[in-house]
């Protein structure tokens, strides 16, 4: 079998980092991305860390024709499929555009790939999948709920949609990586996460508002059942999650069916932690006001990742200190993102 995987949305921030360690794992890869929420330097930056530069191709996973010509051209072993839209807020305003590119995208790839005769894929997913469970920590054999936004509902759209095909043809096989809440950087400092416009997630928002670019952080809710009022997630480092995604191909590599891993690190954190804790890393203070809930959060979550250091051997070894000091040293270093 060749070592040749295609990764969707690689030039993204948590692509680009899985991209770097399946370089780093002697894997061949092309990378697929529209670029509608990413930049091309960061897989020229992942070639710098690594020496070995992707293949890239500017194109939509919407486009059958485009897949079509890339798979006869090529042979795959797997996909890694993260091209998706991923802010909650913005897929209340846009569902359309939600359920289009996430689970119309994930159609089309699944047909192209079936055509192909590539049955390995490993699919970005995510905690939202849970909608509001009634006990923490979540374990995958909790029932997926009803997901508070359209961004959580097309990932579960797609989970269900995949599950469906390995139902029905036993050649599929398919890693469904239910991440929770990813963060910091590559040690580098060299390539990180680079939001377009105002940051959707908490870390971001905050090393800018660290770094001058933004003026104070806005605190969604302080009233919830929590230790300090604001919301608890589970924080984990960019490169776990990477190496996550490789521990998850080798096992879809080996076995067909579906498969379904937690990524995370068991421990949650507030909002006022995270805040004091990037303080801490970065030297700089962080003005924030405390305004109201956003619809569709939920007051805590964070992960089980038992079943995932059983199955795949794999555990996040970054604290919270590193996710820090990482995040702080990218932003420091590329205060304008990839576009400085």
């Amino acid at each position: 079998m060749t070592r040749k995987i295609l990764v969707t949305g690689g030039a993204g921030y948590i692509g680009s980092h899985t991209t770097l360690a399946l370089l780093e794992a002697g894997y061949d890869v092309i990378v697929l991305d529209n670029l509608s929420n990413s930049s091309k330097e960061s897989l020229h930056r992942v070639g710098v860390i690594s020496g070995k530069f992707p293949e890239f191709i500017q194109g939509d996973v919407r486009d059958r024709a485009l897949l079509d010509e890339l798979f006869a051209s090529q042979r795959f072993s797997a996909v890694l499929h993260f091209a998706g839209l991923k802010s909650v807020g913005e897929s209340v305003r846009k569902p359309l555009h939600y359920y289009d590119n996430n689970v119309a995208g994930s159609v089309t790839l699944c047909q192209a790939m079936a055509h192909a005769g590539v049955f390995n894929l490993v699919f970005s997913s995510s905690a939202t999948v849970y909608g509001e469970p009634t006990q923490m920590p979540i374990r995958e054999d909790f029932p997926t709920g009803v997901p508070t936004n359209p961004y959580g509902r097309s990932k579960l759209m797609v989970e269900d949609l995949l599950q469906d095909l390995a139902k029905s043809d036993p050649r599929w096989s398919v890693a469904l990586l239910r991440y929770f809440n990813p963060v910091g950087a590559h040690q580098s400092g060299l390539i990180g996460e680079d939001p377009n416009g105002l940051p959707n997630n908490l870390l971001p928002y905050v090393s800018q508002v660290a770094i001058g670019k933004l003026k104070q952080l806005s605190v969604f809710g302080a009233d919830y059942p929590t230790q300090d009022g604001t919301g608890v997630r589970d924080y984990i480092h960019v490169q776990d999650l990477a190496d996550g995604h490789l521990s998850a191909l080798r096992t879809v590599l080996q076995k067909t069916g579906v498969n379904i891993w937690n990524l995370g690190t068991g421990i949650g954190y507030s909002v006022l932690e995270m805040i004091r804790a990037f303080e801490e890393a970065s030297g700089r203070a962080v003005p924030y006001k405390l305004v109201e809930r956003r619809p569709g959060d939920i007051a805590e979550c964070w992960a089980d990742p038992t079943k995932a250091a059983n199955e795949l051997d794999w555990k996040a070894k970054r604290g919270l200190p590193e996710m820090m000091a990482d995040t702080w040293r990218w932003q420091a270093a590329n205060p304008q993102g990839y576009g400085q």
